[in-house]
């Protein structure tokens, strides 16, 4: 068992039957001219975040982790988009709308896709989810069953929403969470901060925190004659 520095107290885990869950780093969230701008958030903290994210990627990878990706979307018809979540925001700019990178959060549309540099490899896995969370659904826990799965990193945007939202759905179905506190953000930094709070109370009540320093310390890659 690995054991990361964390807080309340060290999380330990296995990495073979641990996965590394990247929520949402999307064009229409991270860049300017998506949807994130769109609703008058700045982006900046979000974009500050994305080579934390790519090192955490390489670190999970390197250890011969599991690595999940999600993106929030919609079908072409915005079928399993329900009216109250299209009607809020930006009403000169709703979900399925046209934006300066397609139509907002549908489905291989150029802003929904994930950012390059943190884009799937193959045989990671990539779910597509119609809510906040990434189990409401969606088949990712059966996914994660099939691979033996017990415990989940997480990390992408934004803090409070969809994050905190994939953990708590997460932590209902027993997985034991770890949430990467710098590789995560917000459009508002007091919110982030106020999370990580909640998510932590009580002992751990949802999960643990910890930096992407000391999880890579907790995770040396993985050597040839480990992989065999």
């Amino acid at each position: 068992m690995n054991s990361v520095a964390a807080h309340p107290y060290p999380y330990r885990f296995d990495p073979r039957s641990t996965a590394l869950v990247v929520i949402d780093m999307q064009r229409d969230f991270v860049e300017e001219g998506g949807f994130g701008s769109a609703l008058g958030n700045d982006v900046r903290p979000l974009t500050a975040i994305v080579p934390t994210v790519a090192a955490l990627l390489a670190t999970a990878r390197g250890a011969g982790m599991l690595v999940v990706h999600t993106r929030e979307s919609h079908l072409p018809d915005l079928s399993d988009c329900p009216p109250a979540k299209r009607l809020r925001g930006n009403p000169a700019l709703g979900i399925g709308d046209i934006g300066p990178m397609g139509r907002i959060l549908v489905r291989g549309e150029p802003g929904n896709q994930i950012l390059p540099l943190l884009a799937p490899v193959a045989g990671e896995i990539v779910i597509d989810k119609p809510g906040k969370g990434a189990f409401y659904a969606t088949d990712l826990h059966a996914q994660l069953q099939a691979r033996g799965i017990s415990h989940l990193l997480f990390a992408g945007v934004t803090t409070e929403v969809c994050v905190q939202t994939s953990m708590r759905e997460a932590n209902d179905r027993g997985y034991e969470c770890l949430v990467v506190e710098d590789a995560c953000a917000s459009y508002f930094p007091v919110f982030h901060q106020a999370t990580l709070a909640m998510l932590t109370a009580q002992g751990g009540i949802v999960g643990w925190k910890a930096p992407l320093a000391e999880l890579q310390r907790a995770l040396p890659p993985m050597n040839k004659g480990e992989a065999a």
